[in-house]
């Protein structure tokens, strides 16, 4: 069983813990997001990928970080009400992590382990994760989420 499945993270606005463990079969998309920043339209895009592909067992997680210009500044229920009111995301989103330094989140050791190791360079970096709890691939910031479509469609065969 890979490690990736070992993971839990608390949902935004206190409803309760995310556990990996619920994700085994499935792939899932994993996005360090943040409000203010101008990759934030990618919310669009992450948004249609999970309407697309949820039914067919697409996970997308967004994980909200306020380590890159300050740009994830609000608070759980601020972050929320913009994600809803401007995106109208209804995919999960977590309590604010770190991803990089002495306090990085778990999850983002494991996901920088499982590839080239560095840290995470800005906002809307991407991790796929396939059906069997490995990391498929590592997408930077600049990759939009559409280019994703094709990644995602193959991990869900």
């Amino acid at each position: 069983m890979s490690a990736f499945y070992g993971f839990k993270i608390n949902r935004i606005g206190g409803k309760g813990v995310i556990d990996f463990a619920e994700f085994k079969g499935k792939v899932v998309l994993l996005v360090n997001v943040a409000s203010k920043c101008g990759y934030t339209k990618h919310y669009a895009g992450l948004e249609a990928l999970h309407k697309k592909y949820a039914p067919q067992g697409l996970v997308v997680l967004g994980l909200p970080c306020n380590q890159f210009g300050g740009q994830e500044p609000g608070s759980e229920e601020e972050i929320v009400d913009f994600c809803s009111r401007t995106y109208n995301v209804d995919f999960d989103l977590t309590t604010k992590i770190d991803v990089n330094g002495p306090n990085t989140d778990p999850i983002y050791n494991f996901l920088k382990s499982s590839t080239d190791g560095k840290d995470i360079a800005w906002n809307f970096g991407k991790f796929l994760v396939g059906k069997d709890g490995a990391v498929i691939a590592r997408y930077a910031h600049s990759v939009a989420p559409e280019e994703l479509d094709a990644p995602i469609a193959k991990a869900l065969l």
